[in-house]
């Protein structure tokens, strides 16, 4: 059973086959277009898509060891991302199932960065927590088995993902400024600096106010030495980072504890930050939870995650028709 997936919801396009469950390719082609920008410009994201598919497609079918008549289904992301982007992948695969003859697997995007969970071992044991952050994405999430999620709490405005990129926006960083916020913490001092946790309802979270929280700061500091971010730079990155972490991980403790859970994993783009997976695991000793973490190449948006989740569905016959469309705001279930 040979599954090839595409992935196309925001700046990255990648593909990746799947045979009997095993992940036997993954390629990723970034764009560095939007590093002139500094953050993702919709419509240049879909040409570059446009430019970068056929290639990758082919790449991961070739490393898979196998041709495209050894297919046995096309599976693609409909959402949630952005729609000129998710338009792409969306109908290469239609459009490539259709002249092979083979069925086509809609996957939800969020639910895919959950099942990376089941790419490798050890794999986590029903039900279990999932925290899934992202640039767009701040959720806890309850996992009942691999079709069945129900969303416990979510951000109510912005997602950590963008907390971190504004953060290194503000100080001068080039995009994606996310990863460069935790290279700099690890060399600062995360008590330095004192930022504000917001309280929401429940398992709900909100980052908009520590955003604002940080500008004054800086606008603040500045004003008394102008060259307060380049001398504290490692300091205010790690007390940010401190910060969000902090955040993050409170809520998720909070529904462990409640619901008495002790699976516990983390899934997004952001779980690849070094911060948070190393107080993940610290809090999972003290909490006693088993704690779970992809590999750093299923933790960004890869078609590897997209893959396995469409291998769930295909031993389920849970298949598209040729009339399906992309769904920018895809909601879970």
């Amino acid at each position: 059973m040979n599954i090839l997936a595409i992935e196309s919801s925001c700046d990255d396009t990648s593909a990746a086959v799947i045979s009997n469950g095993k992940i036997c390719s993954n390629i990723v082609a970034g764009q560095l277009i939007h590093e002139l920008y500094g953050g993702v410009v919709p419509e240049l994201a879909s040409r570059a898509h446009q430019q970068h598919i056929v290639r990758v497609v082919d790449k991961a079918i070739q490393d898979a060891k196998i041709t495209k008549k050894d297919l046995n289904a096309i599976a693609f992301t409909r959402g949630p991302g952005l729609l000129g982007s998710l338009l792409v992948g969306t109908s290469f695969a239609k459009a490539m199932a259709l002249a092979l003859e083979i069925p086509l697997i809609e996957v939800n995007h969020m639910q895919a960065h959950v099942l990376a969970h089941f790419i490798d071992e050890p794999r986590p044991a029903f039900p279990f927590l999932c925290l899934t952050v992202s640039g767009g994405h701040t959720q806890i999430v309850l996992i009942k088995d691999h079709a069945t999620m129900e969303v416990l709490g979510e951000t109510q405005d912005d997602a950590v993902g963008e907390a971190f990129d504004k953060t290194a926006k503000l100080l001068g960083l080039p995009y994606p400024g996310g990863p460069l916020v935790d290279k700099h913490a690890k060399l600062g001092n995360p008590l330095a600096y004192e930022f504000p946790l917001a309280e929401m309802p429940q398992y709900n979270f909100s980052f908009s106010g520590i955003k604002t929280s940080i500008l004054y700061f800086l606008k603040k500091k500045v004003a008394e030495n102008p060259n307060f971010v380049a001398e504290n730079l490692n300091d205010i990155c790690a007390s940010v980072q401190h910060t969000l972490v902090r955040m993050v991980l409170q809520k998720l403790r909070r529904a462990a504890r409640e619901l008495n859970i002790k699976e516990v994993a983390i899934a997004g783009g952001v779980s690849a930050n070094s911060g948070l997976r190393k107080t993940l695991h610290e809090m999972g000793e003290k909490e006693g939870w088993n704690v779970y973490i992809p590999d750093f190449q299923y933790c960004t948006d890869n078609a590897g995650m997209i893959a396995m989740a469409a291998h769930f569905k295909y031993l389920k016959g849970d298949f598209s028709s040729q009339e399906v469309s992309p769904l920018p705001r895809m909601e879970w279930g």
